[in-house]
C-alpha cells in the first residue's frame, strides 16, 4: 500500500486583511483572562473559547494570531484546539443541534432520534446544512442522564424525547427572534 501524502509544507493559509484578535480584544484579554493564570498555557483554552465566542469559530489565522499573542508555539494552539470537540477549526451552522450519545440517551433512543435529524435535515453527523442554517453534532454527555434521551438545540436543553419530538424542535425559533419572548421556543 502507497503512503498518501498531502503538501504540508506548501499549504496555503487563507488570511484575511482584519486580524481575528482586534486590539480591543487583546485588552480585554490582557485585563481579564492573563491575570487569572500563572502562565499564558494556562490561559490558552479561555482565549480560544473567547475567540471562538466572537467569530462562531477558530479560523487558522485567528490560531496563529493566539500562538503569537501569548507566545506560544502555533503546534501548541493547533494541538489544543484540535484535540477538544468544543472548539471549531470549520465554520458550523448559525444553529447547532447537540444530541447525546451518553450510555443512558443510547439505550433510551438517541440513534433513532440522531437518524430523525439527520433524515429531516439530510445531513449527516458533523456537517452542515447548504444554507449554513443547522449543524448536527453528537457529543459523550449533556449531564441529564435522568431525562434521557436529550439534545441541545442551540443552548436549550430537551429532555425526554422522541424522534418526532426530536424533529418538532427544530421548528422552534431560537433567541432573538421576534417570537420567541427571549426564549428558544
Amino acid at each position: 500500500m502507497a503512503w498518501i501524502t498531502k503538501n504540508s509544507a506548501g499549504m496555503k493559509i487563507e488570511k484575511r486583511s482584519e486580524p481575528y484578535l482586534s486590539e480591543t480584544l487583546k485588552a480585554r484579554f490582557r485585563s481579564e483572562i492573563l491575570p487569572r493564570y500563572e502562565t499564558s498555557m494556562g490561559a490558552l483554552l479561555p482565549t480560544l473559547h473567547a475567540v471562538q465566542h466572537e467569530h462562531g469559530w477558530l479560523p487558522h489565522q485567528a490560531l496563529m494570531e493566539i500562538a503569537d499573542f501569548l507566545s506560544l508555539t502555533p503546534a501548541e494552539v493547533i494541538d489544543t484546539a484540535s484535540f477538544y470537540e468544543e472548539y471549531w477549526l470549520r465554520p458550523k451552522g448559525k444553529r447547532l443541534i447537540a444530541v447525546c450519545r451518553s450510555i443512558a440517551c443510547e439505550f433510551c433512543g438517541q440513534p433513532e432520534i440522531t437518524e430523525a435529524i439527520k433524515a429531516r435535515l439530510g445531513i449527516d453527523v458533523g456537517e452542515t446544512t447548504d444554507d449554513g442554517e443547522w449543524t448536527l453534532v453528537e457529543v459523550e454527555c449533556l449531564g441529564s442522564c435522568d431525562s434521557a434521551p436529550v439534545m441541545l438545540v442551540d443552548e436549550k436543553l430537551h429532555e425526554w424525547l422522541t424522534p418526532a419530538e426530536a424533529v418538532k424542535r427544530l421548528d422552534e425559533k431560537p433567541i432573538g427572534s421576534a417570537s420567541s419572548h427571549g426564549l428558544h421556543g
